[in-house]
């Protein structure tokens, strides 16, 4: 899939003096950058190995089933996304970003600024993303009973969002 078939909205990538990133890179930062801003598509997912993981301090998805579930309940959740700032910081594998956030939660319009540390890996013959790491405030959860938690909510949230079949389906929800 040619990446400008993608519709990717995010690529002016900021990065960190000295580093720098080819276009496959490229493509795969800008991607996330739209899937942290509530805008997923079936296409910016075909990005993502079937077998990857998401995982933030709420959850553990691995799997398309459970992942792509969870950047369309971004749409659900929020009223609004705001990034505030980003900035790529290595250009390995994984790929190295920060960025903050501004969420406001439908419904109750409560506002909450969170600051990442992203990590993106991907398989380099493949090139698709094989596990993204959002680490709130640097860190991700550490003792079993969070652990479970964000385990069973990889579990219902995918019974709650529906993910679009084909392009059609998500072009109505406005992705894209």
């Amino acid at each position: 899939m040619a990446t400008s078939d993608l519709n990717i909205e995010n690529t002016n990538i900021k990065t960190a003096t000295g580093v720098t990133l080819d276009d496959h890179q490229k493509t795969l930062v800008g991607s996330v950058l739209d899937l942290f801003a509530g805008r997923p598509s079936l296409k910016k997912l075909q990005l993502w190995d079937d077998d990857a993981t998401f995982e933030d301090p709420i959850t553990v998805a691995a799997g398309r089933k459970k992942y792509e579930p969870q950047w369309y309940g971004l749409q659900t959740a929020f009223s609004e996304i705001e990034r505030l700032h980003h900035e790529v910081t290595s250009a390995g594998n994984p790929i190295e970003m920060d960025m903050r956030t501004r969420y406001v939660v439908k419904g109750i319009s409560k506002e909450q600024i969170i600051d990442s540390k992203i990590r993106i890996a991907y398989d380099k013959t493949s090139g698709k993303i094989t596990k993204v790491e959002d680490k709130w405030d640097g860190q991700l959860p550490d003792s079993s009973f969070k652990n479970a938690l964000r385990t069973l909510n990889s579990v219902t949230v995918p019974k709650l969002v529906k993910v679009p079949k084909t392009d059609e389906e998500d072009a109505q929800k406005g992705n894209q």
